[in-house]
């Protein structure tokens, strides 16, 4: 969900790629369901059912509940109204479909009010593995079905409102960061076990296995600090994850006042990607093989 044109890596989470002008304030638009064709609902198929054979022993519960319990299967890309429904019967939100990525102040301001932006497209046949701008695939899969659950639905509903804050303060980047490490890329501790419970790892193919198994990256135990200081990465795999103890990380965050911890934090330095603290609860201290190997290229 970032510009990935823009040269500073932390910069403008939810910024909109390209010059594209809306004919709607709230950048929204019709999602258009019956102008999709058969090999767009095809590319669906294939993304779902090939995802589903990886996520279902290595996804929060959480997750498997809300994709359960929601009208998200392999038959077709889902119609954006007929989800609305069922998911505001639960935790009274909606999904509005959006052109792409959009600007951080239309982002907050939909998710402050529980509406969840949705890019409406879906990628190539030829594009299964990686794809530029978060598409119809990446968030209905990867985010809707935890929005079923009550706690992370009041988080992102907060978040929403703690990113138009974080504007107002200038302290985008250390929310972004809390974001990116939750909410598209965090872990969770379930049942002795660490899963996935980031959107941005359960729609990747190739991300689900690497966050959890590869020998690569450090797998750290959350904490909310740490990570507010911790970069990240845009364009590759995360060379660091970070393992929330339970979903009630999320309770304790929405009900969190943020503007003590920016001020805090004014002073001090921000750590690397790979970096590990002696003071850091370490589930994996990773190799970074896979990164150093990028670096040979």
């Amino acid at each position: 969900m970032l510009d990935l044109q823009d040269e500073k890596p932390n910069s403008d989470l939810h910024g909109i790629v390209g010059g594209y002008v809306p004919e709607r304030a709230d950048w929204t638009i019709d999602q258009d369901w019956a102008a999709y064709s058969p090999e767009q609902h095809a590319t669906w198929k294939t993304l779902f059912e090939r995802q589903m054979k990886l996520v279902s022993g290595r996804a929060s519960q959480h997750y498997l509940d809300g994709l359960a319990d929601l009208p998200i299967t392999a038959d077709a890309i889902p119609d954006f109204d007929r989800l609305s429904d069922a998911l505001e019967k639960r935790t009274g939100w909606r999904v509005v479909a959006v052109p792409g990525m959009v600007p951080n102040d239309v982002f907050f301001t939909h998710m402050a009010n529980r509406r969840f932006p949705a890019g409406q497209f879906i990628r190539n046949a030829h594009q299964l593995d990686y794809l530029q701008e978060p598409d119809v695939f990446h968030d209905i899969f990867g985010h809707v079905p935890m929005m079923v659950n009550p706690v992370m639905a009041d988080f992102m509903q907060a978040y929403g409102e703690g990113g138009l804050k974080a504007m107002r303060l200038g302290e985008l980047d250390r929310i972004a960061r809390l974001y990116w490490y939750t909410v598209e890329f965090g872990l969770i501790e379930e049942k002795n076990d660490v899963r996935v419970f980031g959107g941005g790892i359960l729609s990747s193919f190739t991300e689900t296995r690497f966050a959890l198994e590869d020998a690569s990256p450090n797998r750290i135990g959350f904490d909310l600090e740490r990570v507010m200081r911790t970069n990240y990465r845009i364009d590759e795999f995360q060379e660091t994850y970070f393992i929330m103890p339970s979903i009630d990380t999320l309770f304790d965050m929405a009900n969190t006042d943020f503007a003590p911890i920016y001020e805090r934090l004014k002073a001090e330095p921000d750590y690397e990607l790979s970096e590990v603290l002696p003071q850091d609860r370490v589930f994996h201290c990773g190799t970074g093989a896979y990164h150093k190997a990028l670096l040979s290229i």
